[in-house]
């Protein structure tokens, strides 16, 4: 790893709009780029957009036609890997020169049936290459309604100009599980894109930072109610000053230093400065996946194969 400046964009992701998210990252992208970031990090669910405040009409034991309508609406607008929405931020992440990590709404292709989606980050190399892209593992509470589980075949690290990359989508931050095998793979780069705006947020990349002794960078989304269609009926309300996302953005070192934000109540974009001297001294006398891991005592085992309902005999 080389040192470099990072940027997280802290924007909102237009809600059931794929075309319009794909011209905002471009927009974000190159603003970042122009001011000297070399990976850039977008929030959870930027393509696609994530419904906060929206049950899609299924409280316990019913479903509604609305609510159906609405979930369609999002399948619609979610993207298909490989696809020309993946080609075209490919070839965004090349002509800048730059990593690009994204939130996305994936649907599943037609090999998997087609009908599921999933809350995927995805990872974009500077030389204009798809790595490859992470399902989120676990949607919590009412996001299970809307997106699928992820499984250990995309729990993948990414070896990008930057460094050693690996991404975790929101509260899946939170097990800790998944968060060894991230530093296992020797993860310098973590990227965190999410849509929890607590200031509790903070603390929890810290203690990442500190855990894995890597660089975190968490991009969050700033959105209000005037940045979703006006036909979206959120439980807070048509007021379109209100706040459904606050940001948080948030850049921390490797030694739990906050390097940029957080940033709450606009939309921005936060840079950092990265010495990649910093991991290693960081490890002198910590090192989770190394020295301190007692693998005599503990093992993590990840079953790493997909979950295809279809076994074809060979």
């Amino acid at each position: 790893m080389k040192e470099i400046k990072v940027a997280a964009v802290q924007a909102a992701g237009p809600l059931f709009q794929s075309a319009g998210a794909l011209e905002k990252i471009e927009h974000f992208a190159r603003r970042a780029a122009e001011n000297g970031a070399r990976l850039i990090v977008f929030p959870e669910a930027f393509i696609g957009g994530y419904p906060k405040g929206s049950h899609f009409g299924a409280p316990v034991g019913s479903r509604s036609d609305d609510g159906r309508d609405l979930f369609r609406r999002y399948w619609e607008a979610a993207i298909e890997i490989p696809g020309a929405e993946v080609a075209r931020l490919a070839a965004l992440a090349g002509d800048l020169k730059c990593d690009l990590v994204i939130g996305a709404i994936e649907r599943a292709g037609r090999d998997e049936g087609g009908g599921t989606l999933y809350c995927a980050s995805l990872v974009f190399s500077a030389d204009g290459r798809f790595c490859g892209r992470r399902r989120k593992l676990m949607p919590t509470a009412a996001e299970r309604i809307v997106w699928g589980c992820g499984d250990g075949s995309t729990l993948d690290a990414f070896d990008v100009s930057a460094g050693r990359l690996g991404t975790a989508i929101c509260w899946e931050n939170f097990m800790p599980m998944m968060r060894m095998s991230q530093y296992a793979q020797g993860v310098e780069l973590y990227c965190a894109p999410t849509v929890d705006d607590r200031e509790s947020w903070t603390a929890l990349m810290r203690v990442i930072a500190l855990e894995g002794r890597c660089f975190v960078i968490s991009a969050n989304q700033f959105m209000r109610r005037a940045d979703a269609p006006a036909d979206f009926h959120p439980v807070q309300g048509e007021e379109p000053k209100t706040v459904m996302i606050n940001g948080g953005s948030v850049i921390v070192s490797p030694l739990g230093e906050i390097l940029a934000g957080p940033v709450f109540g606009e939309e921005t974009i936060l840079y950092a400065q990265l010495d990649p001297a910093d991991i290693a001294r960081g490890k002198m006398d910590f090192d989770v996946a190394g020295h301190y891991a007692r693998a005599d005592v503990f093992k993590l085992k990840v079953n790493r194969e997909g979950r295809s309902p279809l076994a074809n005999d060979d």
